[in-house]
């Protein structure tokens, strides 16, 4: 199953995450480190890939390494529980929306990175 999502550049909806953020009084580096701890991705290729044409599709097969960890993101997003999104790719997408949402709602960090979980 193809969707449109997949096809929109990370570029394109990097800045919206960082808006959110920042309304809220987050920070960019806050979003970075997020993206960070999700896909081993660097702060420096995220600058790179919001330079670059790169889809949401491509942002995450190329991932160097998705957080093995990331299983512990649950809840709500969009109307759907994340932790039953069967589409593999669907559901890192939404794993990232749900962690820019925690951080727009005020979380913090170790809480959002499931820091205190992981013992």
């Amino acid at each position: 199953m193809t969707t449109r999502i997949y096809k929109i550049t990370f570029a394109s909806v990097y800045p919206l995450y960082v808006q959110k953020a920042q309304k809220k009084g987050r920070t960019q580096a806050e979003v970075d480190e997020i993206i960070c701890w999700l896909t081993n991705y660097t702060p420096e290729d995220i600058k790179k890939l919001v330079e670059s044409a790169v889809t949401f599709d491509d942002f995450f097969k190329q991932a160097p390494l998705m957080n093995p960890n990331r299983h512990l993101i649950t809840g709500v997003i969009c109307g759907v529980r994340v932790e039953t999104i069967e589409e593999p790719l669907m559901r890192e997408l939404r794993y990232l929306d749900k962690l820019i949402d925690e951080l727009a709602k005020g979380k913090t960090m170790d809480k959002i990175l499931r820091k205190a979980q992981i013992a």
